[in-house]
């Protein structure tokens, strides 16, 4: 699938422009302003203008280009040069009153309500550039708007695949998002779910043919479908998006209206359907499934490992930098950089099995403790020595720290029971997290009150002060190197 594209900028109703009375523009002839869009605006005193314009513009003019003779019975000029801008696609023509003409010309009236194209009267105190800048305006905020509700779209899409039931959902969102009706089809062509507003038989039946457009074909040599194809039945706007990498699954939409940002909220389905379905037609994806259901049947890490990759491996333990959980596409998203599709994201800590031949690199967002390289067999204990360097990083700021061959003193208590002992002597500065961090950083850069005032952005003395806080609550002494060792042992466990 291609990337989704970022929405396009939505065109300008002329009933806005219209309503902006700081404008005070009248429509003088043409359709109703409902069914006007301005997508842009072009000023030109060109008696030809077709050659300056691409199409959906608000051409501006005072009229300098009428000669003298124009507005005489029997010329053609004003007929000939509003032809001219609807041949070229302009949306509307405006005319300035003042200081050429002081009421716009009958006959270009009359050339406009003749060709359709809405004329409307710019007063004299109204400037063309305060006219564009209105439009400017308009476009922004509306553009605003558009890519708030494809962001919006897209959160709701992607918290849908984490449902139990991903693909329904998923295609239950699209449907809302839209306004309209959503269909999976298979690689055989059969409908495998649906969602929304159920449309006519004349509908449906363009639906499966313009799903057809983009699904694989089979042969050799055969011409390559596109990703995405679109078509206009019975007043309804369809599009069909390939899945995956040729796997034949295809997405197809039908809505009563297509919006600027619609392309880019069913691209973002597409890919999201695209990883769902693709996991259980790769080869990779049953493999893991069949090594999952031999581990669940009593088989040894060791004979179900080649399924999975050639070995050794190595555990990495994961943790999203801020507070809250991972979610659950953030955590497969992890594993893609990772090189690894093995992903646990249970808990605050997501876990992924590697191949020891893609050694992991620090990223963006994520502490990360990686084990040493071991066998299928030990896989249980390079978990573990994944969680302890893990916690070291958490406790150095570290993005990313490797578990090392020779053990560290933390590594000969046991978790549970360190974590007991860090609770129990940070207990009289756990309610001031102000107190605590201070703390913490103040022990990692040795005691320096200066280092540690830039590190907080706070004042040295507010260092001083909330240091003496810490040990007055804490009872101790901390200019021991002993006390020191020892809060720093349970910093690193809080």
């Amino acid at each position: 699938m291609p990337d989704p594209a970022v929405p396009p900028t939505p065109p300008v109703p002329l009933t806005a422009l219209l309503a902006r009375e700081d404008l005070a523009l009248r429509q003088l002839a043409g359709p109703p302003a409902e069914q006007v869009a301005v997508h842009w605006v072009h000023t030109s005193e060109m008696a030809d203008p077709y050659p300056y314009l691409l199409g959906g513009e608000l051409l501006l003019s005072a009229g300098v280009h009428i000669p003298e003779e124009a507005a005489g019975p029997g010329t053609a000029y004003f007929d000939d040069y509003v032809a001219r801008i609807v041949a070229a696609g302009g949306a509307a023509l405006g005319f300035g009153v003042a200081p050429v003409h002081d009421t716009v010309p009958e006959a270009l009236v009359a050339a406009c309500a003749a060709h359709g194209l809405p004329l409307l009267e710019v007063p004299p105190r109204t400037t063309f550039s305060g006219v564009a800048r209105a439009v400017w305006q308009l476009m922004a905020r509306a553009r605003l708007a558009e890519l708030r509700r494809v962001t919006e779209a897209q959160q709701s899409l992607a918290t849908a695949a984490s449902r139990p039931d991903p693909v329904p959902s998923v295609l239950r969102r699209l449907a809302q998002r839209l306004g309209g009706f959503a269909v999976l089809y298979g690689p055989e062509g059969a409908q495998i779910a649906r969602a929304g507003r159920e449309p006519g038989d004349d509908v449906r039946e363009a639906l499966t043919r313009l799903a057809e457009v983009v699904r694989p074909a089979d042969g050799p040599g055969e011409r390559p479908a596109p990703a995405s194809a679109t078509d206009t039945v019975a007043g309804s706007h369809l599009a069909s998006y390939a899945l995956g990498a040729g796997h034949g699954f295809v997405l197809a939409v039908a809505e009563p209206e297509r919006a600027a940002g619609d392309h880019t909220i069913a691209s973002a389905a597409a890919v999201l359907l695209s990883l769902l379905t693709g996991e259980q037609q790769s080869g990779t994806g049953a493999a893991r499934s069949s090594a999952l259901v031999r581990l669940l049947l009593g088989a040894p890490p060791e004979e179900v490992a080649p399924l999975l990759g050639d070995g050794p491996w190595t555990v990495v333990h994961a943790s999203p930098d801020g507070d809250g959980t991972p979610e659950p596409l953030a955590a497969s998203a992890l594993g893609a950089a990772l090189g690894s599709a093995l992903v646990d994201p249970a808990g605050d800590v997501v876990r992924v099995l590697v191949p020891a031949g893609r050694a992991p690199a620090p990223l963006p967002g994520w502490t990360l403790g990686v084990s040493a390289a071991v066998a299928p067999h030990d896989w249980p204990a390079a978990d573990t020595q994944a969680a302890r360097a893990l916690a070291r990083a958490r406790a150095t700021r570290t993005p990313l720290l490797r578990h090392g061959p020779r053990p560290a003193l933390a590594d000969l208590v046991p978790p549970g029971e360190a974590a007991a002992h860090a609770q129990s002597l940070l207990a009289p500065v756990a309610a001031h997290p102000a107190l605590t961090e201070t703390l913490r950083t103040w022990l990692s850069l040795h005691g320096s009150w200066d280092r540690t005032a830039v590190a907080l952005s706070v004042h040295r003395n507010t260092v001083r002060q909330r240091i003496a806080r810490c040990a007055t609550l804490l009872e101790t002494d901390l200019d021991d190197p002993d006390v020191r060792m020892e809060l720093w042992f349970a910093l690193r466990h809080v």
